[in-house]
């Protein structure tokens, strides 16, 4: 298995001809196709826009509609998000959050990230939601031993998409300077570079994922030396997709990094509010040694005219 030429690419709207995994284990299967939905910073937005220059964008029910008919086109299929779920609108706060995390529960979402709005209720506040959530948060930096969240949540988890296995984890950003002592209390900021190369490599290396994503809500790109996503892509190894969050960044087409190793990240981030939804189909196969990357982003809107 290891001696065979196999390559990924992910298709969708524009072309990037990245280089992304070097070797892919999987069992006898020629082609699989895995599609990746992600979203990032939904800030409470229940409803869609009504005015302004969003007007008729967005919505929960609008994206439960375009992922259950994704879901109905394609086998394997993951549902992400990289943070800020909470704070926004009326209904966070009214309900703190438990209405954003029983829709999401309700469009089966695999897995999501801590982002700085999300502590806005304190930790408190966090934990009386989290029962809502049928998904786990996933958080690899954030060190919760001597809060009331110790044990609540993993850094990592790995999925398993026929025969691949997908490996994912969490990187948030410092809260200090963003969020209020008092609401996040004695939680303990981590490295994220040398958090995010320790778990890598473990789920490339030790679990053998076909695939390490990160969810990120670091932010995609700073004018000043502030840790972004470029910079964390260029630090870091064995990621192959990093989907990002916090600066609201439309991309219309996922950018590439190369790595330590000097091998190429593709990373995304589809804005805020759920106007979007990112859509990543990675096709793996044995049969072509080319590689090549597509990427792609839909509005989501009353109509699945863009699906």
């Amino acid at each position: 298995m290891n001696n065979r030429r196999k390559f990924i690419k992910q298709s969708g709207l524009s072309a990037l001809g990245l280089s992304l995994l070097p070797q892919l284990s999987f069992g006898n299967n020629k082609n699989i196709k895995l599609t990746i939905l992600h979203t990032n910073d939904m800030h409470s937005h229940i409803h869609p826009f009504t005015s302004g220059r969003n007007k008729g964008l967005g919505g929960m029910a609008e994206r439960a509609t375009l992922i259950k008919k994704i879901r109905q086109e394609e086998e394997h299929v993951l549902l992400l998000d990289a943070g800020d779920i909470f704070q926004g609108t009326p209904y966070f706060n009214v309900y703190g959050g438990e209405l954003e995390l029983k829709l999401m529960s309700e469009m089966k979402y695999d897995a999501v990230t801590l982002g700085n709005h999300d502590f806005d209720n304190g930790l408190e506040g966090l934990k009386k939601q989290l029962p809502h959530a049928n998904f786990p948060f996933l958080i690899a930096n954030y060190d919760f031993s001597d809060t009331i969240l110790k044990d609540t949540f993993n850094p990592y988890k790995v999925f398993r998409k026929g025969d691949l296995k997908i490996g994912v984890f969490g990187i948030g950003i410092e809260l200090d300077g963003l969020v209020p002592k008092k609401l996040y209390q004695k939680t303990v900021y981590q490295d994220p570079i040398s958090t995010a190369n320790h778990y890598a490599t473990l789920l490339k290396k030790k679990e053998h994922c076909d695939l390490v994503i990160c969810l990120s809500h670091l932010g995609f790109k700073y004018q000043n030396d502030k840790l972004s996503d470029l910079t964390f892509a260029s630090q870091t190894r064995d990621i192959d997709l990093i989907i990002g969050g916090h600066t609201h960044t439309f991309l219309k087409k996922p950018a590439k990094q190369l790595n330590l190793d000097q091998k190429e990240v593709l990373i995304n981030q589809v804005g805020w509010a759920g106007i979007n939804i990112g859509k990543v189909d990675f096709h793996f196969s044995e049969s072509d040694g080319d590689k090549k990357v597509f990427g792609k982003s839909i509005f989501v809107k009353n109509s699945l005219k863009n699906a």
